[in-house]
């Protein structure tokens, strides 16, 4: 091991360079206090409580270089008593509930008077600087605050929002909202970092988390688990008390979020008890749905699935999985379509996101996954983010990109929208929606004509140059200005960012697959990677798709594809259903299924006579949804698993209650491949199941073994069927935390960064593609003028089912509508007023939102409230390849009401 070797007490630490006498002192196994010290910080020093002499000299720790040779004493009477009155003299400045019910008390100061052996009486002071409870998740007293500054360097250096300051001089210095005014009305975006490293409980969640942090010492049962919403894959840590979720924490240790977490993650768990969760079976009886048992429940499904069958084979079934079920569970139920019912007609929500991802990042590169681990993402010199708005959307990824941008990384940003890090782009590139494809080659056809190709990578490892050179002679950049909008000058600037960058990386979202030609703008953008040399190499690190929900990734590799089995072997390969096979016990169809459009499409012509729903609102998320009620109100059994009487569920025959990911055990797979544990913290309410159990029960009632009697047999027998995932195991997750897919070998490592010797492609090379740009399947006229876009807000999630049930509805009520004050002025709308918005499809109600985020003839919004109806104006175009909708390119028109 290199670094620094200096002595603590006596005893030989070894250390990294750069260390801090803090890290030396723990290192060597003694604890200091340090109120202003949180290792996720840059240090501070301002609290004197960790002090020492190094070398004879009186030091504090937190900010005191280790030197090699150093000799560092800790124990003295004399440090002893400094430390101790130096933590006396902040105690006595608070009032006397800082250190109320030691040694139960879980803030970190008093946790250090215990240790310290300095009692209650410490505190004197009078308070009366009052507090802040303005916020559904945050607290402020200011009597507890000792200006530590930690809730400041957290929000500024973690999460990147800015959005406290200290105010005030002397002994009344306190935090406080940057913009001033209440906490709710600040800039604060609840990523509960100011309450997790607060010392004192001056910032708390409020209830029975109060004072609770990932630091505290354990005040009641905690779960490690992964949390269950975006595709980031945190690591949280759930504290319970009598069978209910006292508070969601980040794992300091979690190999992605690192300590941090966001506010739907660390807070969004007020759903579990909402007296709106379903509890028991409902079936439809003379139009309503009505209560009965587990039995009758599955007893019907099963007649409705051998009646459908027996009228239309196999195929008149139909089953759509979801990125909320594990990836044990998606495997049973992928297994039971296959062997149970015999049809491959079986998709997830990955169809309406990120398809064309797996499609495209298979074609140019071999695997349907990113190519690199974020770590190594994060390492990069110039980021190039695209279609994407991680600060939203995926906020610990956002609040870490931004840390690298700040840091010196060069950012380019290609979105129509001007916000989260476009803001610090140094480069903003805003294309008409539609207009990728044209843009990823106006920026290769300047990488190949000023030489920043990387012309022995091309000539070892890749193949279609010559055809890609042909082509990109046709997007100079200015015609690509003149299709996308963006000047040429800033294509330029862009380009030579990237191209001559020597570490750059390529991290995109749904802006990129969302789209009629989704499939080849991710191929377009894939050039970028393989022109620079930039993917299995040192030179880069590659291609990531931000992958939208938390289990989006591990839906497919599980096989929940209506033409892949589990690790994407073909239905169509005789190998890959021999393997199957013998590891069934079963035949596999060899056609492929349908896709989830093509599901309703069968419905409404009356060939799909039962179609189960797992875990998705499909009536809410779905494109032009008015055609998905029709299509779910024809077939004549549909089964909904579900949280809650969802869109989706007022249509279905039968809804089964299951469990919430808080609620299960299994694995999932977040965006850049890594398995995870996922870990029941409490049970689901009533006699709601998991979805691996509700699967189980119905195979049984229709006469079929399923095998796999717990979620661990389950991912095991998927190992021996798929060979990417046959070194996987929850034993050893339970041990080593996080691997990354493929991972063959139970003795070795996952890989993390893919093709570093060759490309997973029939030839073992990068494939570049050659794809023209075409024109998006909608265009505005005058009838319908503006262009909307649809995505994600940072406090919900998706159709907003858990987020809408909890405090997250006080800090985003409604679905807005964003769109720049010129078109506002032209078609009369005032901010906050409520409009109509139409489409060829449907019409929605919103909410007016004035802004220069979006420019002139492009609006926004989000359709996280079914209530709004935003998914009543989006098309049937979908992405030719994949059938992936164009949510990304909608014409519309907007009215006052």
């Amino acid at each position: 091991m290199t670094g620094i070797e200096i002595e603590v007490d006596g005893r030989r630490v070894r250390l990294p360079e750069g260390a801090s006498l803090l890290t030396a002192v723990r290192a060597a196994g003694i604890e200091l206090p340090a109120l202003c010290s949180d290792d996720r910080l840059s240090p501070a020093g301002s609290c004197r409580t960790c002090l020492v002499r190094a070398d004879g000299l009186i030091a504090a720790a937190c900010v005191t270089p280790a030197s090699s040779g150093v000799r560092v004493e800790t124990a003295t009477e004399d440090l002893v008593q400094l430390r101790r009155d130096a933590v006396e003299l902040i105690a006595s400045a608070l009032p006397p509930r800082a250190l109320t019910g030691m040694p139960d008390n879980p803030s970190e100061l008093a946790q250090v008077c215990r240790s310290l052996g300095i009692g209650t009486e410490a505190a004197q002071g009078a308070g009366g600087r009052g507090g802040d409870d303005s916020h559904p998740y945050v607290r402020l007293d200011r009597d507890l605050c000792i200006a530590c500054g930690r809730c400041v360097r957290m929000c500024a250096e973690v999460q990147g929002t800015f959005a406290l300051t200290l105010v005030g001089r002397g002994g009344d210095t306190v935090v406080a909202p940057g913009t001033g005014g209440p906490w709710a009305e600040s800039d604060c975006v609840a990523c509960g970092g100011c309450v997790d490293t607060c010392p004192t409980g001056a910032i708390t969640e409020p209830g029975p988390a109060r004072g609770l942090t990932s630091a505290s010492r354990p005040a009641a049962a905690r779960t490690r688990t992964t949390c269950g919403y975006c595709g980031v894959g945190c690591s949280l840590e759930v504290a319970t008390h009598d069978g209910e979720v006292t508070a969601v924490l980040p794992a300091r240790d979690g190999p992605v979020n690192r300590g941090h977490a966001c506010v739907k993650g660390r807070f969004a768990h007020g759903y579990l008890t909402s007296p709106e969760r379903l509890t028991r079976p409902l079936l439809r009886r003379d139009g309503s749905l009505v209560t009965v048992g587990w039995d009758e429940a599955l007893d019907h499904v099963a007649r409705g699935l051998r009646a459908a069958m027996e009228a239309g084979g196999p195929d008149a079934v139909a089953a759509i999985s979801s990125a909320r079920a594990t990836n044990e569970e998606n495997y049973l139920v992928q297994k039971f379509m296959r062997v149970a019912i015999g049809t491959n007609s079986v998709d997830n929500c990955s169809r309406l996101c990120h398809s064309p991802s797996a499609a495209g990042l298979a074609a140019s590169f071999g695997l349907p996954g990113g190519t690199d681990t974020f770590d190594d993402v994060e390492r990069a010199d110039c980021l190039l983010v695209v279609g994407a708005n991680p600060v939203e959307a995926h906020p610990v990824i956002g609040a870490r990109l931004l840390q690298r941008v700040l840091h010196g990384a060069r950012l380019v940003v290609a979105d129509p929208r001007s916000v989260g890090l476009a803001v610090h782009a140094d480069v903003h590139l805003r294309p008409r929606p539609g207009t990728n494809v044209a843009l990823f080659h106006g920026l290769a056809h300047i990488m190949l004509t000023e030489g920043m190709a990387d012309e022995e990578f091309l000539r070892a490892r890749a193949t279609g140059l010559k055809e890609l050179t042909d082509l990109l002679a046709d997007y100079p950049p200015d015609r690509v200005a003149g299709i996308t909008g963006v000047p040429a000058a800033d294509l330029v600037a862009a380009a030579r960012l990237y191209g001559r960058a020597e570490h750059p990386a390529i991290i995109y979202g749904l802006g990129v697959t969302e789209h009629l030609h989704g499939t080849d703008g991710v191929r377009s953008l894939a050039n970028l990677a393989i022109l620079r040399g930039a993917v299995g190499t040192d030179r880069g690190f590659g291609v990531s798709p931000l992958r939208g929900q938390n289990n989006v990734q591990g839906a497919s590799d599980m096989g929940a594809l209506p033409d892949v089995l589990p690790g994407y072997g073909k239905v169509t390969d005789p190998a890959v259903r021999a393997r199957a096979e013998e590891v069934w016990g079963a035949p596999v169809p060899e056609r492929p299924g349908l896709r989830i459009p093509q599901m309703f499409a069968a419905a409404r012509a009356g060939a799909l006579r039962a179609l189960w729903v797992i875990g998705e609102d499909v009536c809410a998320t779905d494109p032009d949804t008015n055609r998905v009620a029709r299509a779910l109100d024809a077939c004549p059994l549909v089964v909904c698993n579900e949280l809650f009487l969802s869109e989706t569920a007022r249509h279905a025959d039968v809804v089964l209650p299951v469990a919430s990911w808080l609620e299960k055990d299994g694995t999932f797979v977040n965006f850049d491949r890594r398995f995870q544990r996922v870990r029941p913290a409490v049970a689901p309410p009533g006699e709601a199941r998991t979805d691996f159990d509700t699967v189980r029960s119905l195979a049984t009632v229709m006469g079929v073994d399923l095998g796999c009697p717990t979620p661990a047999d389950a991912l095991a027998e998927c190992g021996r069927l798929a060979p990417v995932f046959a070194g996987l195991s929850h034993d050893r997750l339970d041990r080593e935390g996080a691997v990354p897919w493929p991972c063959p070998d139970p003795d070795r490592p996952g890989e993390a960064k893919l093709y570093t010797e060759r490309f997973a492609t029939p030839d073992g090379r990068a494939h570049l593609a050659a794809a023209p740009y075409l024109p998006p399947g909608e265009q505005p006229d005058d009838d319908y003028p503006l262009v909307l876009v649809t995505g994600r807000r940072w406090a919900h999630y998706n159709s907003g089912s858990m987020t809408r049930r909890g405090g997250n509805l006080a800090l985003d009520p409604v679905d807005f509508l964003d769109l720049h004050p010129d078109d506002a002025t032209r078609y009369g709308v005032r901010d906050g007023a409520q409009v109509t918005v139409e489409s060829r499809y449907g019409r929605a109600s919103l909410t007016a939102r004035t802004s220069e985020q979006t420019v002139p003839g492009q609006v926004f919004c989000s359709f996280h409230f079914p209530a709004s109806g935003v998914n009543r104006l989006t098309s049937d175009q979908a992405d030719t390849v994949t059938s992936c909708p164009e949510y990304k390119v909608t014409a519309v028109r907007v009215a006052a009401l």
